[in-house]
């Protein structure tokens, strides 16, 4: 069949404006796909080359012809499986209970390294992860797609980060910050409830964030680089969150 009105919907959905109005975001690949329909989250449609149809074996699959597949999706080169999924209403952070942990994100920017730490926070348990509200949104294709389906297992919760970490102190959440001039990681205590704040790629933690009350804690490093990136650090520290626990 043609595709005209799906892929005029579908290329709207690339853009945060439309997937903000509609209340929908794109997952692409099969392999995403795949752990999308494992999920439970409300899938609306899907768009599929008819090989890759056959091979998916999922109900419901529009069957489009490869050109209008290559218009859909935001790849390159290789769209053949587009899914559109109804975006999980939003709701409140919820603080950590005995034992767990939060990953805490202030001002991330690019769309790869927040799938990515969505990854992280999903590999090391953690049960939620907070994003300030000057980062970047969470169904950008590009962070869905580096979350490699983490995404739909860890509720990403957009807030005013300064006034939850706040409150999460207030109820004895310890938060730790990540900075270079901090505590080795190693002497450092660990104590959990715990939230890990870590800052933008360009700026670190905000001023704001930074007044919350907390530990700053530090990756000890023996060599040269001048830093790690966000994602990087974010795994160091949650493995040995991970080893203390």
């Amino acid at each position: 069949m043609s595709g005209q009105g799906p892929v005029k919907r579908v290329r709207s959905l690339h853009q945060k404006k439309f997937r903000e109005a509609e209340g929908r975001f794109l997952v692409q690949g099969r392999k995403l796909v795949e752990e999308l329909l494992r999920s439970g989250l409300g899938v609306e449609a899907i768009y599929a080359t008819a090989d890759v149809a056959a091979a998916l074996g999922a109900p419901d699959v529009t069957v489009l012809p490869p050109h209008d597949l290559e218009r859909m999706g935001t790849f390159e080169h290789g769209n053949e499986l587009v899914a559109v999924v109804r975006t999980p209403a939003a709701e409140p952070p919820r603080l950590p209970g005995p034992g767990g942990l939060v990953l805490a994100l202030d001002g991330i920017a690019d769309p790869g390294n927040l799938g990515t730490l969505v990854r992280i926070a999903d590999w090391f348990g953690a049960a939620e992860v907070w994003c300030s509200l000057d980062s970047v949104e969470a169904y950008n294709p590009k962070c869905v797609q580096a979350s490699m389906g983490s995404l739909f297992r860890v509720p990403v919760r957009p807030t005013d980060l300064a006034a939850t970490l706040t409150q999460a102190v207030a109820a004895g959440v310890h938060v730790h910050h990540a900075e270079a001039s901090g505590t080795d990681v190693f002497q450092a205590a660990l104590e959990r409830p715990a939230v890990l704040v870590l800052g933008s790629e360009s700026h670190g933690i905000s001023a704001d964030v930074r007044r919350v009350p907390g530990r700053s804690i530090a990756i000890p490093a023996a060599g040269g680089a001048e830093s790690l990136n966000v994602a990087a650090a974010a795994a160091a520290l949650c493995m040995e969150f991970l080893r203390r626990r």
